[in-house]
Parts: structure tokens; C-alpha cells; sequence
């Protein structure tokens, strides 16, 4: 059961329809940007990365939060991904905290004040990007 457990972050996940097919509308480097609603942490859309990749010289942990946002383009909500991008020193610009739908945190998986540098050579967080799963259905 733990070798399941370790291998779960390795599970291939089809992202790239997902990202590619969503109409959205917004700034992408302001708290407000629909896709941030349940984030907590610095845009790297702000610090030289994009919101679905991590910027030069840091890397994605596998390991991650979840979050429900609404996209007012097509008014779906659509299972979100925050990944923390590590290796680098903190990005000090553009810091948001979303709780949006927060709720008591009785599952780690679901707390957007936890650092998720875990599983990457470095632990040294430096920002986070957010990444669409699919629709919430």
C-alpha cells in the first residue's frame, strides 16, 4: 500500500487538454485571476514563470493542494492543482491569499498554508503555479 502511496504523484494526469481548452479572461498576475481562488502564496506569473510552469532554475513539487474556482468566462468550476515551485529563494512579488470555499483543515491535501516543497531536491519555496484538472462535476 505505501509503494502505491509514493507512486500516486507519478499517475499520469492529462493536463495539457485541460490547459489548452479553457477560454479565460483576467489579469494573470493579480490575486484576483479566477484560477487563484483557493491559492495561498507568490503568482509565478510575477516571478518569470507562467501560471502552469514554474520559473527557470526552480522546480514543480509532486506534491500538492486543491482547490474549486469558478471560471467566469464559462461559468464552470474546474478542479484546480496548486503546485509549489522549489529550489529558489522566495519571490517577493505579487503575494495573494485566497480562501475562497476555506474550510477547517481536517485533510492536508486540502490547506493552502502548507508548504509543499516536499519530494523535490530543494525545499526552499519560491512560488506557486495553478494547473486545471479537469471540470468539477
Amino acid at each position: 500500500m505505501l509503494a502505491g502511496a509514493t507512486a500516486f504523484p507519478l499517475l499520469p494526469v492529462s493536463r495539457s487538454f485541460a490547459q489548452n481548452s479553457v477560454n479565460e479572461i483576467g489579469d494573470p498576475q493579480s490575486c484576483d485571476y479566477w484560477r487563484y481562488c483557493a491559492m495561498s502564496g507568490t503568482l509565478c506569473t510575477c516571478c518569470g514563470g507562467t501560471y502552469t510552469s514554474c520559473p527557470p532554475g526552480s522546480e514543480a513539487s509532486p506534491i500538492t493542494w486543491v482547490g474549486t474556482c469558478r471560471n467566469p468566462v464559462d461559468g464552470l468550476d474546474y478542479l484546480m492543482s496548486y503546485n509549489d515551485c522549489c529550489g529558489k529563494s522566495v519571490c517577493s512579488r505579487c503575494g495573494c491569499h485566497n480562501t475562497e470555499g476555506d474550510r477547517p483543515v481536517y485533510f492536508n491535501s486540502n490547506s493552502n498554508t502548507v508548504l509543499w516543497c516536499f519530494g523535490t531536491e530543494n525545499t526552499s519555496y519560491h512560488c506557486t503555479v495553478s494547473l486545471i484538472l479537469g471540470t468539477a462535476d
